[in-house]
């Protein structure tokens, strides 16, 4: 599937469940970030391709159309950020307006609050409308709060399953900052200088030792960090699809090898996970495994 452009691959044998009636593959290929300018148009179609025949049914296409993308309608279309300025009823009557003219399937949210989320659904629910179905947040090891606290209520009252992003936290998680920041790595663009800082930072540099610990773990299970990374965030019930980012052939072939690290995923390995990081938060109710 495409978000905002789509087809539906369904020769994926392992899939999780966004809703009731929306079945994605658990890992997903994001395209926001890399393709477009930072990987050749080459790089890309391998990319592309090696997910498409790994059995990725989920496509993140941001900046796509569907007449660029010659297809007649999309299966998601995400409302990426809320906007203050425009009343939720507009909004949801909007998404509702793309779906029953048959330019998509379903529509999530990104970067939403969970009570934003929540306005949507009632608001939905007031007039007769289309709720969201999945949103687009941040999750990774450094990253928890909103998907560990905010969200499951959401995902366990009312079907809204997550579709996290940046599992290697911009490849912090990769080790590749482990000395430093390499010329040719993302950090070292200007557009990036945010992550350059927050690599060097006091912060960073605890990040980095406790990556060290974590790679231990890794190679218990005869994984890389970055599969264990993955497979850690698809252990979570509300996850239902993570976006993976790559710029080269090989990085999305490691990533998809998450797949078979997630049966390891057990209760005694999140512990020793939760141990290192020490950052675990704390809910009314736990929804971790």
């Amino acid at each position: 599937m495409i978000s905002e452009g789509g087809f539906t691959c369904k020769r994926s044998c392992m899939v999780f469940v966004c809703t009731k009636t929306l079945t994605l593959t658990f890992p997903s290929t994001g395209t926001w970030v890399t393709f477009g300018g930072q990987i050749s148009d080459e790089v890309a179609e391998q990319l592309m391709t090696i997910a498409y025949e790994s059995g990725v049914n989920l496509f993140d296409t941001a900046e796509g159309s569907l007449q660029r993308m010659q297809l007649e309608y999309v299966d998601v279309v995400f409302a990426n950020r809320p906007d203050s300025n425009t009343p939720m009823e507009e909004i949801v009557r909007a998404m509702t307006h793309v779906i029953n003219q048959g330019m998509s399937m379903y529509w999530g949210t990104s970067r939403w609050s969970a009570m934003e989320i929540m306005e949507a659904y009632s608001v939905a629910r007031q007039f007769n409308l289309i709720p969201p179905v999945c949103e687009q947040a941040e999750y990774h090891f450094f990253q928890r709060d909103k998907v560990e606290t905010q969200l499951p209520e959401l995902y366990h009252k009312i079907g809204v399953g997550v579709v996290s992003w940046s599992p290697l936290a911009c490849g912090i998680i990769t080790g590749k900052y482990e000395n430093g920041v390499p010329e040719t790595s993302r950090a070292s663009m200007k557009p990036y200088q945010w992550l350059r800082e927050k690599i060097m930072s006091e912060d960073g540099r605890k990040q980095q030792a406790k990556l060290k610990e974590l790679a231990h773990i890794a190679e218990k299970l005869g994984c890389t960090l970055p599969q264990l990374a993955i497979a850690w965030c698809l252990r979570n019930e509300g996850v239902s699809s993570v976006l993976l980012g790559s710029s080269n052939p090989s990085q999305l072939t490691e990533n998809l090898g998450a797949i078979q690290v997630i049966p390891k995923m057990t209760a005694g390995i999140a512990t020793e996970v939760d141990h290192i990081l020490g950052n675990r938060p704390h809910s009314k109710k736990d929804y971790h495994h």
